[in-house]
């Protein structure tokens, strides 16, 4: 099986490495999308933690012109990568839908019946570009982004007084942290494991 991962600078780099080896591990490829703005091919890098930005990404697929249902599974990586994906050259003006290429991306995706997609710490920025596209569905998050997610209309789950750690609402699986990453990952392979079953592995 394959997974998508959509990435762009200032990605979370403990969800990365974590991403390249533990999924292959498992038997799962994966592979990394973002806007590419016309050319073959663009390099990432991380969020620069302690000043210094360790992990870099080569992305050569194209999300404006992926299909999901080439996936088994989508996830959107954590920290500021996802608000930099919704960003619109133009916009139509008041009221307009976003027309970033990773946002329609993400409205196929969720379209795609049964497609599992991640969300891990501020990735739920992707979501709040579109709140059709949230609306009423539980999830966790960042503590610095609920409020971006309940006014998109999700239903944020608490533990205390933090978000929760792990949420899975149908076939999306939110989790709050970094830290939480390898119960998020476990629990995101359970989900498509469990719709490759149902619906055969995609190609």
């Amino acid at each position: 099986m394959k997974i998508g991962v959509l990435i762009e600078d200032h990605f979370d780099q403990t969800e990365y490495c974590a991403f390249n080896s533990w999924f292959p591990a498992q038997g799962i490829e994966v592979e990394y999308l973002s806007h590419l703005w016309g050319l073959e091919s663009l390099t990432f890098g991380s969020n620069p933690d302690d000043g210094t930005v360790e992990e870099h990404v080569t992305v050569t697929a194209e999300v404006a012109t992926a299909d999901p249902a080439d996936y088994a599974g989508i996830i959107l990586i954590g920290a500021y990568a996802m608000d930099r994906l919704r960003y619109q050259t133009e916009i139509a003006g008041p009221g307009a839908r976003n027309t970033a290429p990773a946002v329609e991306f993400l409205r196929r995706a969720v379209a795609a019946p049964g497609l599992p997609i991640g969300t891990i710490c501020h990735s739920l920025w992707l979501f709040c570009a579109d709140p059709d596209l949230l609306h009423g569905r539980r999830v966790t998050c960042a503590h610095n982004i609920v409020c971006d997610v309940e006014n998109a209309g999700g239903i944020v789950e608490y533990d205390g007084r933090s978000t929760a750690d792990l949420v899975i609402d149908g076939d999306l699986v939110s989790a709050r942290h970094p830290e939480v990453t390898d119960r998020f990952m476990a629990a995101f392979l359970a989900q498509i494991t469990s719709r490759a079953e149902r619906v055969g592995t995609p190609s």
